[in-house]
């Protein structure tokens, strides 16, 4: 593990958009290619936007996506399939992009995504963490133990809520029930992970990450148990671990 503190959210997002545009060089150059996983929500906006600007054959990368709520239109603001296309795939020569879909047969879209994610393994995946320590939708209590890659699960409503305070959705009501996440298991075996954490309303988040036991209770903790995870922060995200808490960095 390692924990990286930056000023701001602007210089969070450029220095781990360097790191991921290295890990992605580096998959490129040993065997012709890089898969990857990216995460969205408001948190994810300055890495995105920094590692768009790095210098990537982007045509030898396979890009994945995390989840997606069951049932929204990929027209509807709060889409994640929308998220990744205006700030990400459609912006750079990308070579292959997955989606989740949660319309139609749910079922079906899940078994077709794990059949590609499953080919071969991900080289980097960027996994946020939530208010609630959520990662991809995987609210507490996650479910640490399905080794399925992609799974229907129930949102909870601090997840909700979260959804509503980043302006995604007017009301809590207005928030999809169910989303398709990549399970705990699969994105544990990327072989780095990182995670790009800005904004005070992270802090608590953090705070259980960095000071809690292993816990479905907290699912963010099982991100510690990984062999090249890196975290990103900035100071206001950064506010409340105690020292101690630092000493894997």
């Amino acid at each position: 593990m390692s924990i990286h503190i930056s000023e701001t959210p602007e210089q969070l997002g450029a220095a781990a958009a360097r790191q991921a545009a290295d890990i992605v060089r580096g998959a490129i150059a040993a065997k012709g290619k890089a898969r990857i996983v990216l995460s969205t929500g408001a948190s994810q906006f300055q890495f995105i936007q920094a590692f768009i600007q790095e210098e990537l054959d982007w045509s030898r990368v396979e890009m994945f996506h995390l989840d997606e709520y069951v049932g929204l239109s990929e027209s509807h603001i709060a889409s994640f399939r929308k998220y990744l296309k205006e700030r990400f795939a459609d912006l750079i020569p990308l070579g292959t992009a997955h989606y989740v879909n949660g319309e139609g047969d749910v079922a079906a879209n899940i078994a077709a995504l794990t059949a590609e994610l499953r080919k071969e393994p991900i080289d980097l995946a960027l996994i946020g963490i939530g208010e609630n320590s959520h990662i991809a939708f995987n609210d507490p209590p996650a479910d640490f133990d399905t080794k399925e890659a992609y799974i229907v699960v129930d949102l909870d409503d601090a997840c909700k809520q979260q959804q509503v305070g980043e302006g995604w959705f007017a009301t809590i009501d207005d928030v999809p029930k169910q989303a398709i996440s990549m399970s705990v298991y699969q994105i544990m075996q990327a072989k780095t992970i990182i995670s790009c954490v800005p904004h005070q309303v992270k802090a608590n988040a953090i705070k259980k990450t960095m000071e809690s036991e292993l816990t479905n209770l907290v699912p963010s903790t099982m991100l510690k148990t990984h062999t090249d995870w890196a975290l990103y922060l900035d100071r206001a995200s950064a506010s409340l671990i105690d020292a101690a808490a630092l000493s894997g960095r």
